[in-house]
């Protein structure tokens, strides 16, 4: 069974800031730092490359306004939006949910690192993965 399903009906409890026809958002219950919400879409679905069009938008909007909403009201400095996909990307819950994290200082609890890496033929990427729709 998925937790965010379960929560979603009511089978868990949770501390909900919103919902609507396509998302509920919830405080996280591990808040990284004080305020960490996540925006879940309530179809299931593993991740917004396999949602539908209308539930990602939904979480989208959402994340937008409410990360607005969380900055204004907390005070805090910034904020980390992001959504995992796939284990080795650090998703846990194999649903879509966007993680929205405020950021207080560069000293806070998130850490989310970029290393250095080796150097890429960047042409040879673009003639990979050239997109045209």
């Amino acid at each position: 069974m998925c937790v965010f399903c379960d929560i979603r009906d009511g089978i868990i409890p949770s501390y909900k800031l919103y919902e609507d026809e396509y998302v509920f958002v919830i405080l996280d219950i591990s808040q990284v730092t004080k305020g960490h919400s996540l925006v879940i879409v309530k179809e299931h679905t593993a991740s917004l490359l396999t949602c539908d069009d209308t539930s990602l938008t939904r979480a989208i909007l959402v994340a937008k306004q409410l990360g607005n909403h969380l900055m204004n009201s907390l005070n805090c400095q910034g904020m980390n939006v992001l959504s995992n996909i796939n284990e080795v990307a650090g998703q846990c819950v194999d649903h879509l949910h966007i993680h929205l994290i405020p950021r207080y200082s560069k000293d806070d609890a998130c850490v989310i690192q970029f290393k250095e890496s080796e150097i890429n033929d960047l042409a040879a990427i673009l003639k990979q993965v050239t997109f045209i729709k």
